[in-house]
């Protein structure tokens, strides 16, 4: 019974949509009808209603175990602990594709929460587009991805979640990363609004501002989660892959950061106004891709998609609906902008220009590596594998003019090119290159004449100085502006706090890069080896039992210092585990972590001889956990920006347009 009034409930949601879609825009275009308008936030906040009770449906259908739902025996079992029982509901294609909508409708409840004091059409607009995106995803799960369909009689026991996906990490995942997805569509729905209206001015930019910010403060997250994920769980000891489906998050997200820049030169100077509505169009035109890939089945096989098209097809008709509607009313409006001034070279927005148009620019190479195999692959002209080599010749080489950019970029002001403000900053950057040179001549752990090393080098120099630049000169910035009266607004320190985020990644991703030291080893109990001056001892390998997987256990000691002064500074316990239910194979592996290094140990399989024998895959990764507190800084700033007092505007006077809305003041713009 819960299952069926979950379904009623999608039923009716997809309904409450299409009524969102319709009247609040008609409404909005048509005189007669303005009164029409004011259904856009009720619709919202039914149709948020109806999706949170087919989700709680679904839920409870997994925490009693009821396997007459196909999803359910499909992805869980009695074994299965209840926090992934309960997760499990976005494990699939039908269940993500209900956390999906049901992240649409969070977003659109927020825009009417959030949006009273903006103009009445503007809010009718941004809401309709929303809910004919809802209708889309709605249709798909109730044409060709119920997640109720019964089956009977109903089996005694289900199959089980995939053991992969059994992680704390993977349980909160999911729902960031579609937060950032799915928050895409709230620009979308603006410059929709303002390719329908015709207005694109200042305000409106400010009005799509913060929900711009926070879209991509969750992607930010969701990826971040994503990669430490893999780092942690898969045994491999890496972190990122350049993998189709990583690569299907990371495209949406550069155009993203584009569009946040983008909108702050309309917000600030009204220029760029045709450049800023393509790149909302194609950040969430890239989340759509990333859904078309990851859920159609085409990443697994060209030729298994073929043979069962329907949802990918579905998603790929969606799509190409989407871009080409929003494309036909980008072309009709375009040539009213076309005449904007453009910006001053040496400028704030020409460095602002200069950096979106890398970030696309790195899009685009993303793009053609994922997708080219897969058009060779369809064209059946053979098998082609494109994979970090290409990536980091490719990707790598763009970021570097960027992140040279970022500096003189925040100093420089608006308008007119004063290249004194760049000379200002120049004294952080040779502060930040004499760093980066005496890091990468000391920083190296102890060599290993047996082990992958990296040393440093003149990446090491680069990465290093670029990373030292932005963070001198940050906090150069910010001592120069505590000098002054006024406070700067939350916009200017969420700029501060997630660019020096990037620059903890960039260090991240240098030291790691340069310095980290990988050792494949066997060892049998007792034994041990020595890696970046740290003596790893296998103390024993034996079973473990936990709750719905039989484990094989090692424990390995870690000790520090030389003959006599030899000291124990940790014990891991990687884990090759076989889960009971689908006999499925899985790595764990044991890291000791702190902000400066990992060490990291995965355990293999049992070699042949006597005595019993293992192997080990032993790393040394120095400044690795840089990567995720870059991430969290960066989310972080995104927060701060995200909730400027600028952004709460002050209600329209009488007679009054629009774009003379009254903001709040603010000391220091970013």
């Amino acid at each position: 019974m819960w299952a069926e009034a979950g379904h009623m409930a999608l039923i009716m949601a997809a309904w409450v949509a299409l009524a969102q879609a319709v009247l609040p825009l008609w409404g909005s275009l048509s005189p007669q009808r303005a009164g029409w308008q004011t259904l856009a936030r009720p619709l919202a906040q039914l149709q948020l209603a109806l999706i949170v009770w087919s989700f709680g449906a679904l839920w409870h259908a997994f925490y009693v175990h009821d396997f007459s739902v196909v999803y359910v025996a499909n992805n869980s079992n009695t074994l299965l602990p209840t926090p992934y029982r309960l997760s499990a509901i976005w494990a699939g294609h039908e269940g993500s594709l209900v956390l999906w909508v049901l992240m649409l409708a969070l977003w659109s409840v927020a825009v009417a929460t959030f949006s009273k004091r903006l103009p009445q059409a503007l809010v009718a607009q941004v809401l309709g587009v929303m809910g004919a995106v809802s209708v889309g995803f709605l249709v798909f799960i109730l044409t060709l991805s119920n997640p109720f369909a019964r089956q009977f009689p109903a089996p005694a026991e289900g199959r089980d979640l995939t053991p992969l996906l059994q992680d704390p990490g993977l349980v909160i995942h999911p729902p960031m990363l579609y937060m950032g997805y799915v928050g895409l569509s709230v620009a979308f729905a603006f410059a929709m609004a303002a390719l329908l209206s015709g207005r694109l001015d200042a305000a409106w930019a400010r009005w799509a501002r913060p929900w711009t910010v926070a879209a991509w403060g969750f992607l930010t997250l969701g990826i971040a989660l994503g990669s430490w994920w893999a780092y942690y769980e898969l045994g491999w000891g890496g972190w990122w892959f350049w993998d189709p489906v990583e690569n299907a998050s990371l495209m949406p997200w550069l155009v993203a950061t584009a569009l946040i820049h983008s909108l702050m030169v309309t917000d600030k100077r009204g220029q760029f106004k045709a450049w800023t509505v393509l790149l909302a169009i194609g950040a969430f035109s890239l989340s759509l891709l990333g859904t078309f890939l990851v859920r159609s089945g085409v990443l697994t096989s060209v030729h298994a998609f073929a043979t069962d098209p329907g949802r990918g097809v579905f998603i790929l008709l969606f799509l190409v609906v989407v871009v080409g509607v929003s494309l036909a009313l980008f072309a009709w409006r375009a040539p009213q902008w076309a005449n904007a001034s453009q910006p001053v070279v040496g400028s704030r927005e020409s460095f602002l220009l200069l950096n979106s148009v890398l970030l696309v620019v790195a899009m685009a190479a993303v793009l053609l590596g994922t997708l080219y195999p897969l058009i060779i692959d369809a064209l059946n002209l053979g098998k082609l594998s494109v994979g970090p080599p290409y990536f980091d010749r490719v990707f790598v080489p763009l970021m570097v003019p960027l992140l040279l950019a970022m500096v003189p970029g925040t100093v420089v002001p608006w308008h007119v090119a004063r290249w004194a403000a760049v000379r200002s900053v120049l004294v952080p950057g040779a502060l930040a290159l004499l760093l980066a040179s005496a890091w990468a001549t000391w920083g190296a752990a102890p060599q290993d004449a047996e082990a992958v090393t990296t040393t440093g080098g003149w990446l090491t120099v680069m990465g290093g100085t670029l990373g030292g630049w932005i963070v001198l000169s940050g906090v150069w910035q910010i001592v120069q502006r505590l000098r002054l009266a006024g406070s700067p607004g939350l916009a200017w320190w969420g700029m501060q706090v997630a660019h020096l985020g990037v620059a903890v990644l960039v260090l991240g991703i240098t030291g790691v890069k340069s310095f980290e030291v990988e050792r494949d080893v066997r060892l049998g109990q007792g034994d041990s080896v020595t890696v970046a001056g740290v003596r790893y001892q296998l103390i024993s390998v034996g079973n473990h039992l936990g709750p719905n997987y039989l484990a094989l256990r090692a424990e390995v000691h870690l000790f520090e210092g030389g003959p006599g002064r030899e000291r124990q500074v940790g014990t891991l316990k990687p884990e090759k585990r076989r889960y009971v239910s689908s006999a499925m194979p899985m790595t764990e592996a044991g890291i000791d972590r702190n902000l400066w290094r990992d060490r990291y140990v995965s355990l293999g399989e049992p070699l042949a001889g006597e005595p019993p024998q293992w192997s080990f895959r032993v790393y040394h990764k120095p400044f690795v956990s840089w990567i995720w507190l870059g991430a969290v800084f960066m989310v972080l700033g995104g927060g701060l920006a995200a909730f400027d007092r600028r952004y709460r505007q002050a209600p329209v006077r009488s007679g009054a347009s629009a774009a003379k809305v009254v903001s709040s003041k603010m000391g220091v713009t970013a």
